[in-house]
């Protein structure tokens, strides 16, 4: 699922003291690029082949794209069910976290909605013009549901064939591993961001804060406008929203996320929705969680788990703002536009 939060670099790294230098390293991975900016001297350039490598090893783990990885091997696995697969320690914890997630909201998270992605041309399957008839859109449900899945330490079970696509976590997942190998390199001040989801650590050069900015829906790609600029601290962001990736049909508009419910994209009024958390694997899919629930039932499940959630919401030709109390408390001096 394309993740929408813009890392606007020319916000973020804006405030740097231009005496001390920031490493800035950039790549490709998951579909996407990565950018990592550290107060880590590097004369060497070994950092970026130490994240490369990484993220590469990421890849064959958890890719969908990949008909080789070690995802893509259970997803296609020829035989019988019940079918029990022993897995690594790294698909084990995101799927492990995958699940806990699922359970707390409300089922909206839900990594085997793969088929129904595919179904509406936004898998690495070909894309579709036209939305799928009700037998096809059955049928993708029947081949859905997180039940299907148990996990007990490195043992998966599935019940019945399941098509799980990871794509709504695995990014923020990787941003956490990345910083891992950072701090495990004694960086103690640096911004790592995949596709969008990101995490910060301690400050930059002349400890100057990590500035972020939340972009302002819009359609036109070419769009780059800050609806919000916050400092996270030692916190990650996610966001998600359904205004780029989408197609259209017959007049109709068609997101990209997918409600597992329905097996329907979604058509409420929840442009985005931004989640700021320590963890930004649980931010990441958390925030797909949310943006799938809407504006209304997504803050609800935010406030029951005590989430920090800034949503931006369609109101006719403009948007208002709504965050929850744990974002209001993070960040004391901001009050969301249009609500008490």
């Amino acid at each position: 699922m394309l993740r929408t939060l813009t890392l606007a670099l020319s916000l973020v790294l804006a405030a740097c003291d231009q005496k001390a230098e920031l490493n800035h390293i950039a790549g490709s991975t998951m579909g996407t690029t990565y950018h990592v900016s550290c107060n880590c001297p590097d004369p060497a350039g070994t950092l970026k082949d130490e994240i490369d490598s990484r993220l590469v090893e990421i890849n064959k783990i958890m890719s969908t794209y990949d008909p080789d990885s070690e995802l893509s091997r259970i997803n296609s696995y020829p035989g019988a069910f019940p079918a029990t697969f022993t897995i690594s320690e790294e698909l084990a914890t995101v799927i492990r976290q995958a699940l806990d997630i699922h359970a707390r909201s409300n089922d909206y998270f839900d990594i085997t909605v793969g088929p129904l992605v595919n179904l509406w041309g936004f898998g690495p399957q070909a894309s579709i013009d036209k939305a799928p008839d009700e037998h096809q859109l059955q049928q993708a449900m029947s081949e859905t549901g997180s039940s299907a899945i148990t996990l007990s330490g490195h043992q998966l079970t599935l019940t019945e064939a399941r098509y799980i696509d990871l794509s709504g976590i695995a990014k923020g997942w990787a941003v956490d591993d990345i910083g891992a190998l950072l701090e495990a390199r004694n960086i103690t001040g640096y911004l790592v961001e995949i596709g969008g989801e990101l995490r910060t650590r301690g400050a930059k050069p002349g400890e100057a804060p990590w500035r972020v900015a939340i972009e302002r829906p819009s359609a036109n790609p070419g769009d780059r406008l800050a609806e919000l600029i916050i400092e996270p601290g030692d916190a990650a962001v996610a966001t998600s929203g359904d205004y780029r990736n989408y197609f259209e049909s017959n007049g109709v508009r068609y997101s990209h996320t997918i409600n597992p419910s329905t097996g329907r994209p979604i058509t409420h009024t929840l442009a985005s929705v931004t989640v700021i958390h320590e963890d930004c694997g649980q931010a990441d899919a958390w925030a797909t969680a949310l943006n799938v629930a809407g504006p209304e039932e997504g803050m609800q499940i935010a406030e029951q788990n005590q989430l920090s959630a800034f949503m931006i919401i369609r109101e006719g030709d403009s948007f208002t703002e709504k965050a929850s109390t744990a974002f209001l408390n993070r960040f004391p001096d901001y009050r969301p536009q249009g609500q008490e």
